[in-house]
């Protein structure tokens, strides 16, 4: 084995494909898993399992002792409701309790899972990168806010204790073993003819397994105390939807959604959520997001990080094809 690597979040979408990435390469994994979760690994692949709360410091004491590296992935990636101090909890403890755990642990290298959603967004012509400061506020969503306060700790940990810490930010994942799902929910929806129309706005997106490989080499290359935007193709809700659509083989939505209508549609819903107690389909925060283009560049990234460049129709048939063998549709 080349070295022992504690992964946090090894049970999530992207935490599956960093164990996998991880054992492919000789490494050693140890797993940090919620109490009571199972473990998703093939028994062949020989991952270590300890259980703990990033909340509770206490309960994972000493997880990286032994470790030569740890990858932080664990979060809470939740937007709606758009406030919840479970989110913060998450995000800004749990990484409180990582730094602190990699410290004491002397690690060779620790590599923090953030988003890129902590930078300023661009156009097409002119995406934003890594120099760009945080231009979400106005969305009002914790799960932003969080990660935000969450890459201070880790920057501030590699130039105050001389952490060897870098900082990978993905973009829009898609691809096979979203067992939630999560992100490729959007596939689903599309594939059930569930989106009436699309908004003004687009994103990057970026196949999980790139991600994957990049935060991988993360734990030899880049430099300590640097981030990385993982990404690769800028498409338009128009677009990103009519390549998925032609993926699966179903129509896509044909409508473009006013943005006013869109904002208007996620008030009412916050309305309504407040008297349910229930969250909506949706929620204020979620539609300005829907309206805006959200682009980047991972140029920084392709040159020190390696990272592949998979085209996203792949990942759209990679993830399909995980949900058919596995029941989702």
């Amino acid at each position: 084995m080349l070295s022992r690597v504690l992964v946090t979040g090894a049970n999530g979408f992207l935490g599956r494909h960093l164990v996998e990435e991880l054992v492919a390469r000789g490494h050693a994994v140890r797993a940090l898993l919620r109490p009571g979760t199972a473990p998703p690994f093939p028994a062949e692949w020989n991952v270590t399992v300890t259980e703990g709360d990033l909340t509770e410091p206490s309960s994972v004491a000493g997880a990286a002792t032994g470790c030569a590296a740890v990858i932080h992935a664990a979060a809470l990636a939740q937007v709606n409701p758009a406030r919840n101090p479970a989110v913060w909890a998450a995000n800004y403890v749990g990484t409180q309790t990582m730094l602190q755990l990699a410290r004491k642990a002397e690690v060779g290298r620790f590599v923090y899972v953030g988003t890129a959603n902590v930078f300023g967004f661009g156009t097409r012509q002119h995406p934003g990168d890594e120099t760009r400061p945080f231009a979400g506020q106005r969305y009002g969503l914790d799960y932003m806010e969080s990660k935000v306060a969450a890459t201070g700790l880790v920057r501030r940990a590699a130039a105050e204790w001389q952490l060897p810490a870098v900082l990978v930010h993905p973009t829009f994942m898609l691809g096979p073993g979203d067992a939630k799902p999560t992100s490729n929910a959007l596939l689903l929806e599309l594939y059930h003819g569930r989106l009436p129309g699309y908004p003004p706005g687009g994103k990057n997106y970026v196949h999980v397994r790139d991600v994957a490989a990049a935060t991988v080499n993360a734990l030899t290359m880049g430099r300590a105390g640097e981030s990385y935007i993982l990404g690769n193709e800028n498409l338009s809700y128009r677009e990103a939807f009519a390549l998925i659509a032609g993926c699966l083989q179903v129509k896509a939505p044909r409508w473009p959604i006013p943005p006013a209508l869109a904002t208007i549609y996620g008030r009412l819903c916050d309305v309504r959520s407040k008297l349910t107690g229930r969250p909506g389909q949706l929620n204020a925060a979620m539609a300005a997001v829907a309206n805006d283009g959200h682009y980047f560049t991972a140029h920084k990234a392709r040159t020190e990080l390696a990272l592949p460049q998979t085209p996203i129709a792949h990942a759209v048939v990679d993830a399909f094809a995980w949900f058919a063998a596995h029941r989702y549709v």
